[in-house]
């Protein structure tokens, strides 16, 4: 998963963040005290820590691809970035009695095979990946981290902070299809393809976990109504068209 930082054209509009209200104002200790919303952020603390480890290890055997030494600097530094967003992740779960491994396990499955289904082949690839598919998963987060207690939204938003890398792909991208255009077709159809499989796993993460979908819909916390899932999804399909865009590709 994770989460190469959104463009600031593309990331959700200020009209979509709802009023500071309910669960979303007030702090983890008082908002703990439903079972079901705490059942709910353990599972998506889970899926969030498995999805940077699941990060680290990807970004560490992309950078075998990198075609200089430069460029696998560049992708061990974003590797440990990530390890660090875990590390934070981890160490929450823990701090409120949760055994990390057991909250990330019922998301390994899932997360895996996403990886499994859109391992790149090359160094191109591998950085539209990074740059495109994991951004579809972290625009998902910071929608629902609006909903969060205080405590919760601040550790979400930090693990989703920019590790400072965008750009690199974004340069490293235009520069190949300015020297081979051809290369820009055969990225956007790779691009198309990360987006369909990364909503897909997202729907059934989501759907494989009770208090995680209810908190969605709306029966925990300040979810969302089905109308304003359809929405978010919405949202984070514009985010993807205006990413490709930054990458010179066609959505």
């Amino acid at each position: 998963m994770r989460f190469m930082e959104t463009p600031d054209n593309a990331k959700p509009s200020a009209e979509a963040t709802p009023a500071v209200t309910g669960i979303a104002a007030q702090d983890w200790a008082t908002a703990a005290a439903d079972e079901n919303y705490r059942a709910a952020v353990v599972d998506l603390l889970g899926a969030l820590a498995y999805g940077e480890l699941a990060a680290f290890e990807r970004l560490a055997e992309d950078a075998k691809l990198a075609p200089t030494l430069a460029d696998k600097a560049e992708l061990a530094k974003m590797a440990s970035a990530e390890f660090h967003h875990f590390e934070q992740l981890r160490n929450r779960l823990s701090a409120i009695g949760v055994e990390p491994t057991d909250a990330m396990d019922p998301f390994v499955s899932a997360l895996d095979g996403f990886h499994r289904q859109t391992a790149p082949s090359d160094w191109l690839e591998g950085l539209v990946k990074a740059y495109v598919g994991d951004s579809i998963a972290s625009d998902f987060y910071r929608e629902v981290a609006a909903r969060l207690d205080s405590d919760t939204r601040s550790l979400v938003l930090a693990v989703l902070d920019d590790t400072g890398h965008a750009s690199f792909a974004v340069e490293k991208v235009r520069a190949a299809i300015e020297k081979d255009p051809r290369v820009g077709g055969r990225l956007a159809l790779w691009a198309r393809r990360l987006m369909g499989e990364a909503l897909s796993q997202s729907q059934r993460v989501v759907a494989d976990r009770d208090a995680l979908s209810t908190m969605l819909v709306g029966g925990v916390a300040d979810g969302f109504d089905l109308a304003e899932v359809g929405r978010m999804f919405s949202r984070i399909t514009e985010a993807h068209t205006k990413r490709m865009a930054a990458l010179g590709l066609a959505a």
